[in-house]
Order: C-alpha cells, then sequence, then structure tokens
C-alpha cells in the first residue's frame, strides 16, 4: 500500500552548490570579471537541474506511471532547454549547436560510460532491456540523419539567400517530422507497448515506492528550480564569449562540453549511482532517452523557438558535429547490441568521448 507524502528535504553535498547563486549574482552585479561570473553560474545550475529533476520524479510517482513518464519526458532536459532559449535569445546560435551535439554525444558516451564502468566495478556482468536500447539507437539514427541531411544540403548548394531560404524551411519541416516522432515514440513506449520496457526494478518501484513530497511542495521545488536556472543561464549566456576567449577555449568546445555538462550533472550521478545498484536497466533508460529527447524534442523546439523569435537558426551543423554525433550513435549500438555490460565497454565510451572533446578543443576559431 502506498505511503502518503511526507515532505523530506534531505540536504545533499550537491545541494551546497545553491551558495553559488547569490555569489554569481553578486559578481553579476558588482561588475566583476565575466569568467568569474560564468563559473559561478555552471556551478549553479548543476544543483538546480538535480532539484527539478527530483521535484519532477516526485510528481511522476503522485500522478501515476503515464502522467508521470510524460512529465520525466517534458522536463528531463528543461535545463539544457533553457540554456540554449536564452543563447537563441541572443543570437548565439553555435552555442545552441553545439549545445544540442554536446548534450547527445555527453549522454551515450560520457554517462553511459562511466555508468559502464561504475556498475562493472561492483557487478561482474550486468545486463538491461534490449527492445529499449535496441529502439533508442534506431531513434538516435532517425535523429542523425535528420541533423545530417541540412548539413549535406548546405554544403552541396551555392551560398545566396535563395538557398539559405531553402534550408531554413527544409530544417523548419524535419524538426516537424522529429517531434512527431517523438510524441510517436512517447505514445510507443508509455502506452501501447508499455510492458516491453518496464523492467522488474522499474515495476517494483511503481508499486512500492512513495513520493518523497506532495504535489504542492513537488510543484513548488520545480518552478522555483526552473526560475533558477532561468536566472542563472541569462548570466551564463552573458559571459560565455568573454569567459570562453580568457580560458582558451572556443564557443564550440564549450557549448559541446562544458554547458552539456552542467545541464546533466544531476542526471549524470543519478545514472552512476542506479548502476553501482545493479540497476542498469534504469541507467541505460536515463542515458539513451536523455539523448532521443535532446535529438527529437529539443532540437525542433529550439527551431521553431527561432523561427518566433526571428532568430535566423536552421538543422545545418559543421561536419565535425556531424561525423562524432554519428560515429558516438554507432558505437552505443554496438555495445547495447548483446543487452549486457561489463565495465571494459564502458572505457571504450569514455576513450570514443575523449578523443572527440579533444578534436572540439582543438577547432579552430
Amino acid at each position: 500500500m502506498t505511503q502518503s507524502a511526507q515532505p523530506s528535504f534531505r540536504i545533499e553535498p550537491l545541494y551546497w552548490l545553491l551558495l553559488a547563486i547569490p555569489l554569481a549574482a553578486g559578481l553579476e552585479w558588482t561588475h566583476q570579471g565575466k569568467v568569474w561570473v560564468f563559473l559561478a553560474a555552471c556551478l549553479a545550475i548543476i544543483p538546480l537541474a538535480g532539484l527539478m529533476g527530483r521535484a519532477t520524479e516526485n510528481l511522476a510517482v503522485t500522478m501515476g506511471p503515464s502522467i508521470g513518464g510524460l512529465l520525466n519526458a517534458t522536463f528531463g532536459n528543461a535545463a539544457e532547454l533553457i540554456i540554449a532559449l536564452f543563447a537563441l535569445s541572443k543570437g548565439e546560435t553555435e552555442l545552441v549547436k553545439a549545445s544540442i551535439t554536446g548534450s547527445i554525444l555527453g549522454n551515450i558516451l560520457l554517462v553511459l560510460g562511466v555508468a559502464i564502468i561504475a556498475g562493472g566495478c561492483f557487478h561482474r556482468r550486468q545486463t538491461f532491456n534490449r527492445t529499449a536500447a535496441s529502439l533508442g539507437a534506431t531513434l538516435l539514427a532517425l535523429a542523425s540523419i535528420g541533423l545530417l541531411v541540412p548539413t549535406i544540403f548546405f554544403h552541396l548548394t551555392q551560398r545566396n539567400e535563395e538557398t539559405q531560404e531553402a534550408l531554413n524551411f527544409l530544417s523548419e519541416e524535419i524538426a516537424g517530422i522529429l517531434a512527431g516522432v517523438y510524441v510517436l515514440s512517447l505514445l510507443f513506449n508509455l502506452l501501447t507497448h508499455r510492458h516491453l520496457f518496464a523492467g522488474p526494478e522499474v515495476e517494483a518501484e511503481t508499486h512500492a515506492h512513495a513520493p518523497e513530497w506532495s504535489k504542492a511542495v513537488s510543484l513548488t521545488v520545480l518552478l522555483a528550480a526552473t526560475a533558477g536556472v532561468a536566472w542563472m543561464s541569462e548570466m551564463l549566456v552573458g559571459s560565455v564569449t568573454e569567459a570562453g576567449e580568457s580560458l582558451g577555449m572556443n564557443s564550440v568546445f564549450i557549448g559541446v562540453i562544458v554547458v552539456a555538462v552542467i545541464g546533466n550533472a544531476a542526471e549524470h550521478s543519478t545514472a552512476v549511482l542506479v548502476a553501482m545498484k545493479d540497476q542498469m536497466d534504469l541507467a541505460v533508460t536515463i542515458a539513451i532517452g536523455s539523448s532521443i529527447q535532446i535529438a527529437l524534442f529539443v532540437a525542433p523546439v529550439l527551431v521553431f523557438a527561432a523561427l518566433w523569435m526571428g532568430v535566423p537558426f536552421d538543422l545545418h551543423f559543421s561536419v565535425l558535429e556531424i561525423v562524432a554525433v554519428l560515429v558516438a550513435v554507432a558505437v552505443m549500438a554496438m555495445v547495447s547490441q548483446d543487452g549486457e555490460t561489463h565495465w571494459m565497454e564502458g572505457v571504450m565510451l569514455l576513450a570514443v568521448y575523449a578523443i572527440l572533446a579533444l578534436a572540439f578543443f582543438h577547432w579552430p576559431g
């Protein structure tokens, strides 16, 4: 029998980083160096994203599996979406595209890699749902095609106003298709074929786990954390150019590596912790599901948001970004095809991530 929710504000070490909020605000208001504002805002977003995830999980338990799954799908990457929207409003389109690429790479290489290694240190062999992993790999392959086609179109046509307009229309049409597939994938996972994706640990949690917070507390925390992320995102975006120059990083590297890791930090820790508890199904779902959400939901939302803002934005990415996504998806598919993992597979995923990160770090300009 499900117990009633009792408000519990467990203070975790991660939440000490909330002190970075007043620090970032103070640095901004006193006009200190932009690099310090950038670093403080980055630190502040990490616990705020964690609180958003914690509140969403509690709402998911309170409202039932179907609505809860939809909430998790909608708010799972809210921090990255908020950062990207602020960057888009400032015209930082390179940073926005890089953050999309980085979130996909970070989840399927960095998060999954660390989770597999952490789980492998405690368990010789771990298994997960091959059906879910296979569907995830296929959806990511579809998303890669959605990003590849506008890039090919850009490089095969002449640079003029007419072809740019055609590229914008193509990006909007592809964004519509990707968003439609995402909605149908939610319908498939949460309603029509839910039995294929509910592993034993998920079933046990659904029946036995009581919400930590009430609905009112969860909604309050979610709204407050979202407002905090928006505030810190504005400071982060406003300081990113100057901070990048001071730290010797180009905007693409900041978007692909720094911003992506910050936005996913709380989710990263969750995947690692559940893998250590031998819940690899859940770890794989977090890593692959988050990448799918970025590629099929966040990217289309940004395309349509840019159209509404009047900011020029399309799905044409650099060749290096596209190659990196294709390589990451291919490696992830090879690692997940047998439905089991060991720590060496995690090492290989991290090695691929490190190689790609070095390429972005040395990217000229």
